[in-house]
This record gives structure tokens, sequence and C-alpha cells, in this order.
């Protein structure tokens, strides 16, 4: 059995898999460990053919995806210690050999290559990502995770087996990098981190920036909801009320007023609904371990928030109904009821977001009860 397992995605490596499959091979060579390349291999050149032929064993998923890539790795991987490590010669494997010191003392679960804290050379990393949009998605996770490291997304990375046993890993896309830290530390995987040097990309990117920033973002938001959603949501649901209320009651012509605090309510409201999804569908998806969500997940019933969004709407639609009487009785002239308009208008939307809030509820209660096959 070989003591390493290097897996290296790829796509449409050409150009430099051969190379990165060889500088690894010497690193191991000189070091006398055993191990073996695994590179999981989605490409529409010849990356595959060549990784083949210069010592790698190549696997296919059945997915395209960064996450998926290494998943199918990690199911062929045999090794004691299983590294990560893109293939297109950003990495150097002899930074392996510092991390592997740290897993073989016993005293780490997870190796972490940072190269914020190493040596960034000139071209590999762009402006917008080293100072600012790794900094703060890592800043992030480590608010809302205490991961306690300083460079998130670092592809460099190694971990014991048992580690990889324990952890539930499941993302396909380029959030994995997110998930794995998370599952670390929410697991209480000791972490630690080995400066890296990060060498210019050869060949042509396959990141985009937006796109993959908000992916790493969103799986945040699903294992915590409540700091992007519930508690902004909260508060701007209880300053619509209190301002709505405030001048519904004393009446007069304050518009705008009303129509500020209707709008923050329908915003609060929606954003503690989106919150709600957000956790009921990582619940139904496995990542929650929260025992109120299963709870509320258990005993979710789509009658109760049929009636109450049926309920607000019958109350928006009432008002609504004796305004357009009102408006009749005038002739359909001049009528002064704008109150009672934004009102309807306010119990209306609320009406319609509980109701299809339930539907989604609920189907996520059928993809569950599917998935554990009742």
């Amino acid at each position: 059995m070989p003591q390493i397992s290097l897996i290296i995605p790829t796509r449409n490596e050409s150009q430099t898999i051969c190379q990165c499959i060889q500088r690894a091979q010497e690193a191991f060579k000189r070091a006398g460990l055993s191990a073996e390349i695994i590179v999981s291999d989605s490409s529409t050149d010849q990356t595959a053919d060549i990784a083949a032929s210069c010592g790698g064993r190549v696997v296919f998923p059945q997915r395209l995806g960064y996450g998926n890539a290494y998943l199918l790795g990690f199911q062929e991987a045999r090794g004691d210690y299983i590294f990560l490590m893109d293939g297109d010669l950003t990495y150097d494997p002899e930074a392996i050999l510092d991390m592997l010191p740290l897993l073989e003392s016993g005293q780490y679960d997870l190796v972490m290559g940072s190269r914020l804290k190493g040596r960034i050379l000139p071209g590999a990393m762009p402006a917008l990502h080293q100072y600012l949009g790794n900094p703060l998605l890592t800043w992030i996770l480590n608010r809302l995770f205490s991961a306690g490291i300083s460079d998130a997304h670092c592809g460099l990375r190694g971990m014991t087996r048992d580690a990889l046993n324990r952890l539930d890993l499941r993302s396909g896309g380029m959030e994995f990098a997110s998930e794995m830290v998370i599952e670390a530390a929410s697991r209480g995987l000791r972490i630690a981190e080995v400066p890296i040097t990060y060498h210019p990309r050869q060949g042509s990117s396959k990141l985009n920036s937006f796109t993959d920033g908000w992916r790493h973002l969103r799986f945040m938001m699903l294992y915590r909801p409540g700091p992007f959603l519930l508690l902004p949501g909260l508060l701007a649901l209880l300053l619509g009320l209190i301002l709505a209320v405030a001048v519904y009651m004393q009446g007069g012509s304050r518009m705008h007023s009303l129509i500020l605090g209707g709008l923050l309510l329908i915003i609060g409201y929606q954003m503690l609904l989106a919150g709600l999804h957000f956790r009921a569908f990582s619940a139904a998806w496995g990542l929650s371990r929260s025992g109120g969500m299963e709870r509320l997940i258990s005993y979710h019933s789509l009658e109760k928030e049929l009636l109450i969004g049926l309920a607000l709407l019958a109350g928006g639609i009432i008002i609504g109904l004796d305004l357009l009487m009102s408006w009749r009785g005038t002739g359909f002239g001049a009528l002064d009821a704008a109150q009672n308009a934004m009102l309807a208008m306010i119990l209306t939307i609320l009406g319609i977001q509980t109701i299809f809030s339930g539907m989604f509820i609920s189907l996520l209660l059928l993809y569950r009860s599917h998935q554990d096959g009742d």
C-alpha cells in the first residue's frame, strides 16, 4: 500500500500534466516515499493519455466539477495520507514534503498550504483575488466556523486517512474547497497551515471570479444562514412593522413613511423565509445538524402555512374590495384611502409569500423522503 495518494483534478491540462506528475514523482523518490498519483480527468483533449503515459493512474468522473473530480479520487485512493494538488503547475509538489511531517506527527488531521502567508509570484494571482476576494471569503469562513486559517481556497492540502473518513464531503463544484474546511472545523479536526509559493498558471484559467466566489458564499449560507438572512431579515421586519403600524394608527398623509415601512416589512419577511429555506434545504441535504431544524422539517405542515397565507391573502383582498366599493360609491372619483390600499398590498404580498414558502419546504420534504427511500 502506498504511503501517499496524490490526487490531481484535470480538465484540459495537456500542456502541464506530465511535468506536474514527474515533479511529484521526483520529490517522493528523493524522500524515499511510496506514492500513487491519481489523475481525475474530465478533459476533452489528450490530458488523460498524457497523464497515463507519464505514470499517473487516470480515473474519469461521471460528472464535471472540481468537487466531483476529488470525490472520485478519494474513492480510488489507497494511501495513508491523501494530498490534493492542481495540475497546472501553480503548486510545487516539494511543498508536500513540508506538510507530510505535520500529519505523521499525529498532532494534525488536515494540513493546508497558505499562499497568503507564503509567496505569490508576479502574475500568479489577480489582485482582486489576492487583496479582496480570498481574504474576505476566508475572513467570513473563520468568523462563522472558527477555522483559524489564512487561505481557505488554497488547492494544495493534505489529510490523514482517518480525517478523510470523518468528513462528509459531497459538493461537486468549486465550493468543495470551502466544504472541506467547514466540515473539518465543524467536526473538530486539527488544522495546520504551511506557507507555500504560488506560481503563475500555465494555460488558460478556468476560474470565474464572481461565479466561484458566490458559490463559496452560498455554501457558507447553507451552513449558517443566520448572519446573512435571518438576523437582517428579522431587523428589517421589526423596523418595517413598527413604522407601518405607527403611521397607520396615526392616520394623516405620511404616505412616504408608510411606503418605507411596508417595503421594509416585505423585504424582512422575504429574508426570513429565505433563511428558513436555506436551513430547511441544508437539513434535507444532510448538511445541518440542528435539532430545531430537524424538528421543524419533521413536523412541517403545508396545510397550516397555506391557511396562514390564505388568511393574509384574504385580508388583503377584503380590504381591496372594500376600497373598490368605496371608490365606486364616489363615482370613481377622488378617494382618500391610500393607507388602506397600502395595507391591502402588504397583506396580499405576505400571504402569497407564505403560501409559496410552504410549497417550497414541502418539496424539500418530498426530496428528503425520496433520498431516504420512503
